[in-house]
């Protein structure tokens, strides 16, 4: 007993940004030292690629006025905030209300957010939008739960419950995504068992997601607001880690703990259980930074924004590829079907976040900003993940990574 409680201690170390940020920079600090099997390090090529990141947001927010990376920027098509506009048009009782149908959206979009594939699109009949990949799956998603996709409740149709996500199938989500033999979807079984997954989760736990109402996403709003005072960002994530854990298919397990987007490498070394083992936490930490804002509008206090990572995902490495600051020792690799278990991606992806905190200082002094005024959040959103798009497009006639990788739609 004693040695299964050590490994749940262990786990538990895991489930945080402070050990996502840790052993990333555990491994670039090997990369530099020329000791990882598959990357090598320009670290000169560093402040280059800060003077496009510091580019793009100067032509993006001429006035510094950088919001923060979350899925709300994604909902702002062809001018028009669409969330925006519906929050507008709806009658919820309070805040609180309100705040729960922003979790709802953003917790369900937001699992739904892994790589698309090159071909998908959405066509959206209002706006007349054609969009694929992130933004695409993100006005997917929010029409959708405008339609009431998600919702138990004909006559509430702006709500997640768990009942109806725990009911959805691929078919469903297919329909919603407009997605076919035409309009191929990558992941699209991987994201319909993650929202079934998700919608037994909620309803396993009522009192975190059923505190005020019937078990929903949303609640979780609740769990926080009860707390009271301020909120570290950090808790947010943890949260999101302790209470979504068995979401997660298939993923390393220590001491009865899914450990979730967590996986080995050999650059990382510790005399516990943890030895060999990466957190990254990716589409749990966009969510956490995209329910900040949710949070903040129903008039609690978010602080600590600074200390979650960087997401470890294809634009942002894709940035640290296509700048020459990092470089595969055999560049055929980057063209197989590498899996997101592989020694290979995993080290792409310490090596983004790691960098992604180096280069956000070299952004901050390009523009004369202070990492309390320009937070990574910032970074990101500005930043390093739009500079990694342009790049791609630039590079690449279809824009997508450097790097091929084999996703199930629920990790990259």
């Amino acid at each position: 007993m004693a040695g299964a409680g050590a490994e749940r201690l262990a786990a538990q170390s895991l489930l945080t940004a402070a050990a996502v940020r840790d052993r990333a920079h555990e491994i670039l600090a090997a990369g530099i030292d020329r000791r990882l099997p598959h990357f090598s390090i320009d670290m000169a090529q560093l402040p280059t690629a800060a003077d496009v990141v510091a580019g793009v947001i100067r032509s993006a927010y001429p006035t510094g006025a950088v919001p923060f990376h979350a899925r709300w920027r994604h909902f702002v098509v062809a001018g028009r905030d669409l969330w925006g506009e519906r929050v507008a048009a709806a009658r919820w009782p309070d805040p609180a209300a309100r705040a729960r149908a922003a979790f709802d959206l953003a917790i369900v979009s937001v699992l739904l957010d892994a790589g698309a594939g090159p071909h998908w699109r959405y066509h959206d009949a209002a706006t007349g939008a054609m969009l694929g990949r992130s933004e695409g799956l993100a006005l997917a998603s929010l029409r959708m739960f405008e339609a009431g996709a998600f919702s138990a409740d004909p006559a509430d149709p702006l709500r997640a419950d768990g009942a109806r996500l725990a009911a959805l199938t691929a078919a469903d989500l297919a329909a919603g995504f407009q997605a076919g033999a035409a309009n191929p979807l990558v992941g699209l079984d991987g994201r319909a068992a993650l929202l079934a997954r998700l919608g037994a989760a909620v309803a396993a736990r009522p009192p975190v997601f059923a505190r005020q109402d019937a078990p929903r996403p949303g609640g979780l709003f609740d769990h926080f607001a009860g707390a009271g005072g301020q909120l570290p960002a950090p808790r947010v994530l943890e949260a999101l880690l302790a209470n979504l854990a068995p979401i997660w298919p298939g993923r390393l397990n220590l001491g009865g703990v899914n450990l979730g987007d967590t996986w080995r490498h050999p650059a990382v070394r510790r005399d516990d259980p943890t030895d060999g083992l990466v957190p990254f936490h990716k589409l749990s930490q966009w969510l956490a930074y995209s329910l900040i804002e949710p949070l903040q509008d129903a008039g609690l206090v978010v602080g600590d924004i600074g200390e979650l990572t960087g997401l470890a995902e294809y634009r942002n490495g894709g940035l640290f590829v296509d700048a020459g600051v990092i470089a595969l020792h055999e560049p055929a690799e980057a063209e197989q079907p590498n899996p997101v278990d592989g020694t290979l991606v995993v080290e792409w992806r310490a090596l983004t976040v790691a960098l992604l905190d180096r280069i956000a200082q070299l952004v901050r002094d390009r523009l004369g900003m202070t990492a309390h005024d320009f937070p990574l959040a910032r970074v990101l959103e500005g930043g390093t993940w739009a500079a990694g798009r342009r790049l791609a497009r630039e590079k690449r006639a279809d824009g997508g990574p450097p790097i091929r990788v084999s996703s199930d739609g629920t990790v990259f």
